[in-house]
Formats: structure tokens, C-alpha cells, sequence
């Protein structure tokens, strides 16, 4: 799905330099069950469900890729799939200047910058009449506060919102609690130790085969295209 083209970046570029990895792989989540191509399933898992959905970017079809196997948005995070689709997509915002050395953390012009975004695109304050795309930005700008909004039921039982009150501030409960802190999980996922429905806020059921086996093996949608390149489909995909 493309949308932020407004600003310039995919939305999970821009939840990458707001929030992390998490808050990345949280906003490609969010824009695959808008286009009813996951499912969620017991214990917090989600799977791959019907077909693929057309034109849809490397980034997310990554992550589609890793979901013929339920597996929970926590455990996607550390898909050595994943984790190469997120290096790979550092590149153009590392060449733009937002992401810095040596870890590759958003610099200060980047955090004015997402800071800017935001309060250019406010939190909407309904649900109602919004586009997919203005749903995306809205969660890869204001994180949680746009989930419990506007896809209260998915965040909640797939685990990228955690229960109680919400939090001041943005936040993505993804990359918080027990799971990586976020400075942490831009360090683990550059340290090149990669080894080997309906639009609406509803609820699925993953199978229990899980869609299948398992998707590409690593290299697949995320193999190494031209640098600059997010990624590359494999031919005929």
C-alpha cells in the first residue's frame, strides 16, 4: 500500500524513524489487515490469510511472507527476514541524512522532522470517513493513541496495544515491556546477525496448519536489489 506520499516516505518509513523497528513492523500489520490479507489467531498470533493482495510493497509482502506461520507481531520483529527488510530499508533514509552513524539511530533533523509531521497530521479525532492510508499515517505518527482509535479490537487481541490506560505521549506498546527496548532494536536488527477480509477492525481465526508452509526462504522478497533499493520481488512473483 503506498500512502505518505504527501510527505515523502512510506508509512513505515516514517513509524522506522518515530519508533523503530517495532513500530515499522507494527504499521505493516496494521496496513495488511486493512487490506484483509492477515488474520488474527490464539494467543495473540497472526497468519497469512486468502490471497495476496496486488502491488503490494517489498516491505509488507516481507512480512506477509513470514506470516504463512502464525507467529506473534513480537516474534516478527525477529524474523532474520524481517530483519534484513528493515537494513534494507535504512538505506534511503540513511542517504537522506535522517539516520545516523554507527547504528543507524534517527538524527535530530529526523526527530524534528517526524515532530513536524505530527503535528501537521494531527490524531484524527473519529474513525469515520478516514482513507486506509490516512489510518497508516495516522498510526505511524501518533502510534498507540491512532490504534486504540481507529482499530481498537486487531491492536488489542494481536498484541500492538497492551491493555489498561493508554500512555502520554507516542508510544508503540510493541517495543515495550519485555520485548527489546528501542535503541536496542535498532542495534539488534543492523548487527548483521541475520541467521538462517474486509477493511474494517475484524477478527479472524488462524488455522491451525497456519496457511501453509513456511514462505520464501530468507532472501526471498528481501533479497539485495540496487542500493538505495528497499528490496527486491523475486521475477514471476
Amino acid at each position: 500500500m503506498d500512502g505518505g506520499t504527501e510527505i515523502g516516505w512510506e508509512p513505515h518509513q516514517i513509524a522506522l524513524l518515530g519508533g523503530g523497528p517495532p513500530a515499522a513492523v507494527t504499521v505493516a500489520l496494521v496496513a495488511l489487515h486493512l487490506l484483509g490479507a492477515v488474520e488474527n489467531g490464539p494467543r495473540r498470533t497472526l497468519c497469512a490469510a486468502g490471497p495476496e493482495p496486488e502491488g503490494l510493497g517489498p516491505f509488507e509482502g516481507t512480512v506477509l511472507d513470514c506470516l504463512h506461520e502464525p507467529l506473534t507481531a513480537r516474534e516478527l520483529v525477529r524474523h532474520p527476514d524481517v530483519r534484513l527488510a528493515l537494513a534494507l530499508t535504512r538505506i534511503p533514509l540513511a542517504e537522506e541524512g535522517l539516520l545516523g552513524r554507527p547504528w543507524l539511530r534517527p538524527t535530530r533533523s529526523a526527530r524534528r522532522r517526524v515532530e513536524f509531521w505530527r503535528e501537521r497530521h494531527p490524531l484524527p479525532a473519529v474513525r469515520h470517513g478516514l482513507t486506509d492510508e490516512d489510518t497508516l499515517l495516522a498510526v505511524a505518527l501518533h502510534g498507540d493513541a491512532a490504534l486504540r482509535l481507529l482499530l481498537p479490537r486487531f491492536a488489542l487481541r494481536t498484541g500492538l496495544t497492551a491493555p489498561g490506560a493508554p500512555a502520554d505521549g507516542v508510544r508503540f506498546s510493541l517495543g515495550r515491556g519485555g520485548f527489546l527496548r528501542w535503541r536496542d532494536a535498532y542495534e539488534d536488527s543492523v548487527s548483521g546477525d541475520w541467521g538462517g477480509a474486509s477493511h474494517g477492525d475484524h477478527a479472524g481465526g488462524c488455522g491451525s496448519g497456519g496457511g501453509g508452509g513456511g514462505g520464501p526462504p530468507l532472501g526471498g522478497r528481501a533479497a539485495l536489489g540496487s542500493p538505495g533499493s528497499e528490496g527486491v520481488r523475486p521475477s514471476g512473483a
